[in-house]
């Protein structure tokens, strides 16, 4: 049983380091690629190719120590060894999430909702420019004639004798 455990572990880890390297050759070929097309930023889908990469191999990593830990060596000093581990590689999986997203990873759902936010104000200045918006012909409010915008950036108020209709 404790071999069987251990080669899990280990098999855990090679699959990180896999992934690690599966990763850098097919990223670096993308990018070599991308960069000979001269498409928008190669370096960019680079880097977070590489960093959610590193981030799935991170998790692996914890995975095979935790595994190895818990069932093999459940002492106090392989609980503390465990421990300092899983928080060197939290840091690191925090410093990668900063580097590709900008922000803490706390503040993932704050983010999205000032996203969801900006999305909304644009679907209504959608819907606005949709139905005429500031660029609409001339329609009549009451008894003054209302004319488009003009590109000077002075409207009249003086009444008009053509009306169209929306």
């Amino acid at each position: 049983m404790r071999e069987w455990v251990e080669r899990s572990s280990q098999g855990i880890q090679a699959l990180a380091v896999i992934i690690i390297v599966i990763s850098i050759i097919y990223g670096s070929l993308r990018f070599l690629l991308q960069l000979s097309a001269r498409s928008a930023d190669p370096y960019r889908g680079y880097k977070q190719l590489l960093g959610r990469s590193l981030l799935l191999a991170l998790e692996f990593l914890v995975a095979a120590d935790v595994i190895r830990t818990v069932l093999l060596d459940l002492t106090a000093k392989g609980m503390e060894i465990l421990g300092a581990l899983v928080v060197v590689r939290t840091f690191l999986s925090w410093s990668l999430v900063v580097e590709l997203e900008g922000h803490w990873p706390w503040r993932s759902s704050e983010i999205a909702a000032q996203g969801e936010r900006v999305r909304e104000s644009d679907a209504r200045q959608d819907a606005y420019a949709s139905k005429g918006g500031l660029d609409r012909p001339a329609q009549r409010v009451g008894d003054i004639s209302v004319p488009p915008a003009s590109g000077d950036g002075v409207i009249s108020l003086s009444p008009q004798t053509t009306e169209t209709q929306p």
